[in-house]
């Protein structure tokens, strides 16, 4: 006869798992146009990327990525974008000190590489050269927020 050890024992497995994948609010303002396609001067970007998690139901967390892109020449501001990538994620079974690097750096990287394509269409369809978004460290924004004030918002510039 054999004993078997229940299943019970084991303890469960964490899982990561992308649920949705969604644009959460996006913006192309031309408060300077038509004159604005006029100018001949390069316009000076401002870049500014921020994200953000919250829990929002039982191992549910929504991440989001903010890239706003503003262009100015002088003191005229030729176009403002800006793009809110979101995603749901389910987070099962994960160790509470694994969260933040998940929420922190993990998702923000699956949610990059769709925003930087959201900005750079809504910049075109405004009439401008697509604006081509620098790859971004998340990590490095992690433990900068974390040294900084843990629970900020992350922005980078």
């Amino acid at each position: 006869m054999t004993t078997e050890t229940p299943l019970a024992s084991t303890p469960p497995q964490p899982s990561f798992q992308i649920e949705k994948l969604y644009v959460k609010d996006l913006s192309l303002e031309l408060p300077n146009a038509p004159q604005v396609f006029l100018q001949s001067e390069s316009p000076q970007l401002e870049i500014q990327v921020r994200n953000d998690a919250q829990k929002f139901g039982d191992s549910l967390y929504e991440a989001v990525v903010t890239v706003t892109v503003t262009a100015k020449v002088g003191e005229k501001t030729l176009f403002l974008a800006e793009a809110a990538q979101a995603g749901i994620f389910s987070l099962r079974d994960i160790p509470e000190a694994d969260l933040g690097p998940l929420l922190g750096i993990a998702c923000p990287n699956i949610l990059y590489p769709y925003v930087r394509e959201a900005i750079s269409d809504l910049v075109t369809r405004g009439g401008f050269p697509p604006v081509l978004l620098a790859p971004v460290s998340f990590e490095a924004l992690y433990a900068q927020r974390n040294q900084a004030q843990p629970g900020a918002p992350q922005v980078a510039s």
